[in-house]
């Protein structure tokens, strides 16, 4: 079992930066694969980014690539999402997710993650 806790969140100008952060709890954390999603008001949850256990993968949906960075300190139990150049788009809710993979497998769907966390607000204002 795996709980995750996003902060992070919060107002920003666009061209602004924010950093995520997720710390989870549970044994074995460095056997998951994490990942970042996002869900705007009236919208389904879709992909944003995501980095295997060992950290040798990682994927970037489209819309972010060049100005998101994904992390992950398993020794901190921890993965983060670096959000610049942000754009008043980027406006969501930011949830992280973890699954069991000790692989280098990294899941880009939501149906491909067991657990999630709360859920963080991000805004930026044009």
């Amino acid at each position: 079992q795996v709980q995750l806790v996003e902060s992070g969140g919060g107002l920003v100008q666009a061209g602004g930066s924010l950093r995520l952060s997720c710390a989870a709890s549970g044994r074995m954390f460095s056997r998951y694969a994490m990942g970042w999603f996002r869900q705007a008001p009236g919208k389904e949850r879709e992909f944003v980014a995501a980095k295997s256990w060992s950290a040798r993968v990682t994927y970037y949906a489209d819309s972010v690539k060049g100005r998101f960075t994904i992390s992950r300190d398993n020794a901190k139990n921890a993965v983060y999402l670096q959000m610049n150049s942000l754009k008043p788009e980027d406006t969501a809710v930011y949830y992280c997710a973890a699954v069991g993979e000790n692989t280098d497998y990294v899941p880009r769907r939501v149906s491909g993650y067991a657990y999630w966390g709360q859920g963080t607000q991000v805004t930026v204002s044009s």
